[in-house]
């Protein structure tokens, strides 16, 4: 509990109250499994989790959403969420992987970051790119140096040859050389159709068997990423990516056209990250999807709290329909 300044006793709210935002997100969006529906999918998840967040005792500005007000009704960028309490900001993508749910492909998540206010970097929505490694390789590396080097450093790093790393990459056409250039060096590839925000986290977990993520995605899931990563103790480098005269006019609005090729760290993206959540909605390396049962779901989460310096997984059942199952006991 804590005591405001007016005197009024006021919950304090930990990082596991927020799993219900993730986990309703993701039950939600995962009946859309497979049937080629992507927008009805990543609107149930952010139905859900606006829901959710709307019942929170905090007073959370959207500052990463689903666009601006005039692009997005719902999540938009400086959408004020809560029943009031304290001040934080709100970083969320409410379905990482709207095309995966859409096939039935592995790989998607539901996740929200919770920050101290002005904890987030306010960025262009334009392609950024993206260097990650785990806590091992962390201050080690750099998104300036050639690939090839970079793999050196990390095997180097683990206590591995090059050709015992595996680094993961989007499936893009704009990767082409990136890819070749990765197989030229001897290091193993996985190729994903989407979710980077998940494949970085797959890097900074150990275990996983992923040492590496590279290349070009959003700069929004860049700056989601950046605050997992904080919590989990690993590393994003960053640097802008403008493709036209479009792009840099958004860098300039945002005030980022002084340095356009400056190397954001962890901290630049995510100053003040509090915690992150996220739950599978397709089955993935590090998490499993939404499972249903007769009366019920069961998710699988993890909950990175920064200020108590602890990581959980968070396997959860949930009772759909409590009211007929209390009806069939009587």
């Amino acid at each position: 509990m804590a005591t405001t300044e007016e005197g009024v006793t006021e919950r304090t709210v930990t990082a596991v109250d927020f799993l219900k935002v993730t986990e309703q997100a993701a039950i939600a969006s995962a009946r859309w499994l497979g049937r080629g529906e992507r927008n009805s999918a990543d609107q149930a998840a952010v139905d859900a989790m606006r829901r959710e967040l709307g019942e929170m005792p905090i007073t959370g500005t959207v500052v990463i959403g689903e666009g601006q007000k005039d692009e997005a009704p719902e999540l938009y960028v400086g959408e004020v969420l809560g029943r009031g309490g304290a001040r934080c900001e709100i970083a969320v993508d409410p379905l990482e992987g709207t095309d995966l749910v859409a096939r039935g492909d592995s790989g998607a998540v539901a996740i929200c970051a919770i920050g101290e206010p002005s904890g987030f970097l306010s960025a262009p929505d334009i392609y950024m790119q993206k260097l990650v490694v785990g806590a091992t390789a962390k201050g080690r590396v750099s998104i300036e140096a050639p690939i090839q080097e970079t793999l050196e450093i990390v095997a180097l790093c683990y206590g591995r040859r090059v050709q015992d790393l595996t680094t993961i990459v989007l499936d893009r056409p704009r990767h082409e050389q990136l890819i070749d250039e990765i197989r030229a060096a001897g290091a193993r590839i996985r190729l994903i159709p989407d979710g980077d925000i998940t494949a970085s986290l797959s890097v900074a977990v150990s275990g996983t068997g992923d040492h590496l993520y590279t290349g070009q995605g959003g700069s929004t899931e860049g700056v989601i990423t950046a605050a997992a990563l904080e919590c989990l103790g690993a590393e994003i480098q960053a640097r802008m990516a403008p493709r036209d005269e479009a792009d840099r006019k958004k860098m300039a609005d945002f005030g980022m056209d002084g340095r356009p090729d400056r190397v954001l760290t962890t901290r630049d993206l995510a100053p003040g990250p509090l915690y992150v959540i996220a739950t599978g909605v397709t089955d993935g390396g590090l998490l499993k999807g939404v499972r249903y049962f007769g009366d019920g779901a069961r998710t699988h989460s993890i909950v990175m709290d920064l200020e108590a310096s602890t990581v959980r997984f968070i396997d959860t059942v949930h009772l759909l329909r409590p009211t007929i199952i209390r009806e069939i006991r009587l």
